[in-house]
């Protein structure tokens, strides 16, 4: 993009609505006792997309990003008519992310997490001499590595040895990506607890997860294009959750549009759901508590195991803490649904069947969420329903491609030793 400047904009802390300015990359308030997620508060109050060549930066008026980086694209949204007539809705409109050409859609990771890595490594510093690290399921790490590799960024990607299937790419990356893996048997908090170890050192800097204002506006942007490509905010929004992060960001960029006035002033409901076995937040939810219910860590791992959606299985997701998704869900007087392996790929079908493309195991979560609203009432026919697909068409990208798989360069146990840790990442880099 040509002659970029960036949106100005302020922090505010949604625990204490403290105002201050953003020193570059802020993840928490210091001033702040309580978990509290901070929010960007962009000084442009109407937003004006920029045209489609732009990518994801078409949506930078909401962005809290210092530069744009090569080779992104928007999430794209267009009205379902098969999909739509097969549920008896006359206004549903699915945001696609993914790889969908027909359609527009060109994410070669072929997930949302995309809209995250384009947005988060936009607001690094160009002179930025720290390596990246980010802890991943799967996609998240895919989208990093291939925005990094692309743009030149020193990255340290940590994922669950059992999820490495997921780190496929179209072509070899580039040198300034390392991924470190915990063994088999672990799972995504254990990714997180082996980055942990890492950022001790003050050569790697943490991407922030949840906490990141870049990371969730970016996720926002399908609530933009949805919007903006409808003409007013929806009256429902469906997604999958592991962290719930997504549809934080949903709600976010709700209430951004409520501001601006042009879009109508309604809060979206928000509809997500988990895979069952795999259910911390849907427990939670139903039992009306803030608090996540004790969860045993051997259990929680056979669980994540177990459903098909690994991007779902986060046992730490900022759910209760200032601004998380139970606020979330409290405020768009939402709920929590949850779906089997089986559901999932009988919704995974569906949209196949109607739309024509494949999909994610999330985004079949989702979509049997939405089935089940419409049966039971709770989404009628001419209600405004945004469907929120985070990731589809793999199937269509890898069609007739010879692959490319990052192999991670260690193995670490799920206790390792702390200090032998960050001594063999911190060589990786020499």
């Amino acid at each position: 993009m040509e002659n970029f400047i960036p949106t100005g904009y302020k922090l505010k802390t949604i625990a204490t609505n403290r105002v201050f300015d953003d020193e570059g990359w802020i993840i928490d308030d210091p001033q702040c006792d309580s978990p509290s997620l901070v929010r960007a508060m962009y000084e442009k109050k109407q937003i004006e997309p920029k045209p489609l060549s732009c990518g994801i930066y078409r949506f930078a008026d909401w962005l809290p990003v210092r530069r744009t980086l090569k080779g992104s694209c928007a999430p794209v949204t267009y009205k379902s008519e098969k999909l739509a007539k097969k549920l008896g809705l006359n206004n549903l409109y699915i945001t696609f992310n993914g790889y969908f050409p027909k359609i527009g859609a060109t994410m070669k990771t072929c997930s949302f997490k995309e809209t995250e890595a384009y947005s988060v490594c936009g607001r690094l510093a160009a002179d930025c001499d720290k390596v990246l690290v980010v802890a991943s399921a799967g996609n998240t790490a895919r989208a990093f590595a291939k925005v990094c590799s692309d743009n030149g960024i020193p990255l340290l990607l940590s994922v669950p040895e059992d999820n490495l299937d997921a780190l496929w790419f179209e072509e070899p990356l580039d040198e300034c990506v390392k991924l470190i893996a915990c063994r088999k048997g672990g799972d995504y908090f254990d990714a997180i607890h082996l980055s942990n170890l890492v950022l001790k050192s003050d050569r790697f800097l943490a991407e922030g997860g949840a906490k990141n204002i870049a990371r969730r506006d970016g996720m926002g942007t399908t609530v933009l294009s949805a919007t903006t490509f409808i003409g007013r905010i929806p009256d429902f929004y469906f997604q999958a959750v592991g962290s719930g992060t997504g549809a934080i960001a949903a709600w976010e960029a709700n209430l951004r549009l409520m501001e601006d006035g042009r879009f109508g002033k309604n809060k979206m409901r928000l509809i997500v759901s988990q895979n069952d076995p795999f259910l911390p937040m849907y427990r939670a939810w139903k039992a009306g508590s803030r608090a996540l219910p004790a969860y045993d860590d051997d259990q929680a791992r056979t669980d994540a195991e177990s459903i098909n959606a690994k991007v779902l299985s986060n046992r730490k997701p900022p759910y209760g803490l200032a601004g998380g998704l139970y606020d979330a869900l409290k405020d768009t007087d939402g709920d929590m649904l949850k779906a089997t392996n089986a559901q999932a790929e009988a919704a995974q079908r569906l949209f196949l069947e109607t739309e024509g493309v494949d999909i994610y195991s999330a985004a079949g979560v989702a979509l049997h969420s939405l089935v089940e609203s419409v049966q039971a009432g709770t989404v009628r026919p001419d209600d405004t329903v945004m469907l929120n697909i985070t990731g589809g068409g793999e199937k269509m990208f890898q069609k007739d491609k010879r692959l490319w798989r990052l192999e991670p360069s260690l193995v670490f146990p799920l206790d390792p030793d702390p200090e032998k840790t960050l001594e063999k990442v911190s060589a990786l880099f020499d």
